[in-house]
């Protein structure tokens, strides 16, 4: 089903793109494929993104923007902080049960050398966001040591490897087993 230009294209677009992304990666976006998902000419993906570096950028973003929003909510709707951090992997857990995707910002960080500046920027934000979040909810946690920045940093770097290793054999139960371990061992309270 075809869309006409208007703002609806752009909005489409963008989540045309991002699923491409979480597939294939920064080199996932191809105009012609998402142009032909979306129901518009190629040329017409220009109007909005004059460039694939500006398309990869505004996905990038988008997506730390939703990332940060879903984060924001759950430690609202979650105000005990041992449970709010024992939630954070569902974020991960959820792109697996969409088609077996990547966290968005995992793909282009292993692809981080070729990808444009712009990109590698909204890229290191929603890491940084990621960490950030993770520190407070530590440090709400462990209110004696307020610094938890290297915790939050093995904590995301450890969720995301429970996710790369679950999407390489197509196996959610790895991904719930890693998590687990991590609750055993202490890493995740």
């Amino acid at each position: 089903m075809g869309m006409t230009m208007s703002s609806s294209s752009k909005e489409a677009i963008l989540t045309v793109a991002r699923r491409a992304a979480q597939m294939h990666g920064y080199n996932g976006l191809n105009f012609r494929d998402l142009a032909k998902e979306v129901g518009i000419k190629a040329a017409s993906i220009y109007y909005y993104f004059p460039s694939k570096a500006d398309l990869g950028a505004a996905v990038a973003r988008r997506y730390w923007e939703d990332t940060k929003a879903t984060l924001d909510a759950m430690r609202a709707e979650t105000p005990d902080p041992r449970l709010c951090l024992r939630r954070y992997p569902e974020m991960f857990r959820r792109s697996l049960e969409s088609g077996n995707r990547l966290c968005l910002c995992s793909f282009m960080s292993a692809e981080y050398e070729d990808l444009p500046e712009a990109v590698k920027r909204e890229v290191r934000t929603f890491i940084d966001i990621n960490v950030a979040w993770l520190d407070t909810v530590l440090s709400a946690i462990d209110q004696v040591s307020p610094q938890n920045t290297g915790r939050a940093r093995a904590i995301f770097a450890a969720v995301s490897g429970a996710q790369l290793m679950a999407r390489s054999r197509a196996d959610i139960a790895l991904f719930d087993e890693v998590i687990d371990n991590y609750y055993r061992t202490g890493l995740l309270e």
